[in-house]
């Protein structure tokens, strides 16, 4: 058994605090973990506890780093293992944590897929093939992401992508402008049979005559 002599913490803003045993430095750990654990000068402990300690600090670094990380924005739990393993987190550790988030409700594939779809819906409407794609490309599940797809509409959605770009292609020729919006709705993966009554729809509208 080795006894608690001192609990300094770093100069550092982030810093983490230093534990020493009989008088010399034995772990560095976070301040949580120090408040959780009640840790205090004169305190015995044993190999076995410091081992504990240790263990519970880079579950609680691993936690703090994924809160960290969708703090900025909802992220998918394939987007969270990635940033954490890509931190040097073992894949125990990993797991551990995301399944934390999960009970808190902090990391959801459903509401993720969800925030992704509404996202794409208000600022870059796309087809539904492609909204598939990307939460793909996002390690999410096909369930998720079929139930996530099934409000979409290409049609509306082609419509209202249509609309947002005729602004800037005001003043061209027929043909000129069939080739730009069409190229632009065929980028965000619309049919060809959707971009072509799109097409027809968008160059009446704005007062266009074919001949």
């Amino acid at each position: 058994m080795s006894k608690i002599t001192g609990i300094k913490k770093g100069k550092a803003r982030r810093a983490r605090i230093n534990v020493f045993l009989d008088g010399k430095p034995a772990i560095k750990l976070l301040p949580e973990t120090v408040l959780k654990e009640n840790l205090k000068r004169g305190e015995e402990i044993s190999e076995t506890r410091l081992e504990e300690l240790a263990i519970k600090d880079l579950r609680q670094r691993c936690f703090n780093t994924a809160a960290r990380f969708i703090g900025y924005r909802p992220r998918s739990e394939a987007e969270i293992r990635q940033r954490l393993a890509h931190r040097g987190f073992d894949a125990d550790t990993i797991e551990k944590t995301v399944a934390k988030l999960e009970e808190t409700g902090l990391a959801d594939d459903g509401a993720f897929a969800r925030f992704w779809i509404e996202n794409r819906e208000m600022f870059r409407p796309r087809s539904r093939r492609l909204a598939k794609l990307e939460l793909k490309r996002k390690g999410l599940k096909s369930d998720v992401i079929d139930e996530a797809v099934s409000i979409l509409d290409d049609r509306e959605n082609a419509r209202r992508a249509a609309a947002a770009r005729t602004q800037r292609l005001a003043g061209l020729d027929y043909q000129e402008f069939r080739r730009r919006l069409g190229q632009y709705l065929a980028r965000r993966g619309f049919s060809y049979e959707i971009v072509k009554e799109t097409l027809e729809r968008a160059w009446k509208e704005q007062g266009g005559k074919t001949a």
